[in-house]
């Protein structure tokens, strides 16, 4: 099972999605008995590539809102210390 073929939300498979619904519609009866299957393979291929490119820049994004976030806690830290901050 592969997730809905909509060519905006997966601009690196495209051209895969675009063979293989052709394959589809070219092979009405043939798609049941595996016409189409080396385009599924190949476009299988492709989501796993790209959800693990997004997951590799998700990540990176993570890292720096988390670098981010501990700069910001430590001068945060840093200013009630030094009581410019009123703590309670």
């Amino acid at each position: 099972m592969h997730p809905p073929l909509t060519l905006h939300r997966h601009p690196m498979c495209a051209e895969i999605i675009q063979e293989f619904q052709k394959c589809h519609l070219d092979h009405p009866i043939g798609k049941f008995f595996g016409q189409c299957t080396d385009l599924k393979i190949k476009l299988d291929h492709c989501f796993r590539q790209e959800k693990a490119e997004k997951r590799k820049a998700n990540f990176e994004q993570s890292k720096k809102m988390k670098e981010r976030l501990q700069a910001h806690r430590q001068e945060y830290a840093a200013r009630s210390q030094e009581g410019g901050l009123g703590a309670s």
